[in-house]
């Protein structure tokens, strides 16, 4: 009774009341900037949300193990979480909308790793009466490092998937996966190695990789979700430029190949952020900037600044810590 009174009175707080009940009611350890959306809950016996976790609205977390989730990690709203043993989840996951997840035995999620929205994992399996001959399985399930489930993947009880793997869309594992493969089907079954895919990005590629992405940022983030009107966004070959409610911005690329044309001090309230490819560079003013090679920026509270951010991981998978 007393359990899920605590769950109830979590669950239907607003979000900015929900840490101070977790820290009060459980004993939770919370990190810096963390999220908990309307609607949503979280109980475990220990429970510990790392920095810049997030719990996205109308999402039950509610386990009678631990809950660990691990710095920079999400999970998504309405998605499910129950069971009597443990979830634990490292650094930078990643858990989409309408998942479900059964913890009734430990379910492990490496560092960097994903499941697509949609995506179901058991590690109890039983309908039928044992007694009658029928087989029941329990067994914990555990994802290595950097493993992406895409949508609506079922993966059954004991299975464990290796480090560096992709699991396409709709595959039902039902038996172990070793490190570097890239599965399919149903059942599911190692179709190439990962490494097939992978290009070996030079500077230049990814200074072309960044012109997409500030390209597909006018579209996208700018121009449909900001509302921007695409003919008052002024494109270059490695900047951008325009106004958001009447502040000047420009959006430049720092490009690993040649040098970069000198930059005057910023005039006018011009706001500038920075894409930084060349190690070692140094903004000439307070710009803000994202720096790509240490995959750090700093989080504001500009709304520029931020939707960019949100768009490259969002789109492009490119994941930025907060500056220490």
């Amino acid at each position: 009774m007393w359990n899920m009174l605590r769950l109830g009175l979590v669950f239907m707080a607003p979000p900015f009341m929900k840490k101070w009940l977790l820290r009060w009611l459980y004993g939770a350890k919370i990190g810096r900037r963390v999220e908990i959306g309307w609607f949503s809950a979280v109980s475990g016996k220990h429970i510990e949300l790392g920095d810049h976790a997030a719990i996205r609205p109308l999402t039950l977390i509610h386990v009678l193990g631990d809950v660990r989730l691990g710095p920079y990690t999400e999970v998504s709203s309405f998605s499910l979480v129950y069971g009597s043993a443990s979830l634990r989840a490292g650094r930078g996951c990643y858990i989409g909308p309408q998942s479900l997840i059964n913890v009734d035995e430990d379910v492990e999620i490496g560092d960097e790793s994903a499941l697509g929205p949609r995506s179901m994992i058991f590690t109890h399996a039983s309908f039928f009466p044992y007694t009658e001959g029928y087989w029941v399985r329990r067994a914990g399930v555990h994802l290595g490092r950097r493993v992406w489930c895409a949508a609506g993947v079922f993966i059954h009880p004991g299975v464990e998937i290796g480090d560096h793997s992709f699991v396409n869309s709709r595959s039902v594992v039902s038996t172990s996966i070793p490190e570097g493969s890239v599965v399919e089907g149903n059942p599911a079954r190692v179709t190439y190695p990962l490494e097939r895919t992978l290009r070996k990005p030079t500077p230049g590629y990814v200074d072309q990789a960044l012109r997409r992405v500030l390209s597909d940022f006018v579209e996208v983030g700018l121009h449909r979700e900001m509302g921007l009107p695409l003919q008052a966004i002024e494109q270059g070959k490695d900047e951008l430029r325009f106004r958001w409610r009447g502040i000047p911005y420009r959006v430049v690329l720092i490009s690993a190949a040649g040098e970069p044309a000198p930059l005057a001090l910023a005039e006018g309230g011009e706001k500038r952020i920075y894409l930084v490819n060349r190690p070692g560079w140094v903004p000439p003013d307070e710009g803000m900037s994202f720096d790509l090679s240490t995959m750090r920026t700093k989080y504001l509270s500009d709304r520029v600044h931020t939707a960019l951010r949100l768009f490259m991981l969002r789109y492009y998978g490119m994941r930025f810590t907060e500056e220490e």
